[in-house]
């Protein structure tokens, strides 16, 4: 009986594929010049864009061997809620409607809420 037992493979950790007749995809290899000195080599596939910057693994940004750094991308002003006050209502109307608002609160018209 023992002549007649199949055996078994663990899951996961071989496989019974080979590389025989495979046709990897075409790569390039990409050089990086990390600001500590180091230097990173990834490989992409050739039809991809290839990024003049990349977050070395020390911190920083390499740069692509032989390419210009690119331009830094405009950052966007952060609105504040006050600035979004602002767009609706001047300073002058502000401060009318506080006058208003805190009249009310002290007349006991206005109830204050708990926290």
């Amino acid at each position: 009986m023992a002549d007649r037992s199949l055996r078994g493979m663990k899951i996961g950790a071989n496989s019974m594929e080979t590389d025989v007749g495979v046709e990897f995809a075409p790569r390039v290899e990409a050089v990086y010049d990390c600001p500590d000195g180091r230097t990173i080599v990834i490989t992409f596939s050739a039809e991809a864009d290839i990024p003049a910057v990349w977050e070395a693994p020390g911190g920083g940004e390499a740069l692509l061997r032989d390419a210009n750094r690119p331009e830094p991308k405009p950052t966007k002003h952060v609105r504040t809620h006050w600035d979004m006050l602002l767009e609706r209502r001047t300073v002058k109307e502000l401060e009318v409607l506080l006058d208003e608002r805190l009249e009310l609160l002290r007349s006991g018209q206005l109830r204050r809420r708990s926290a």
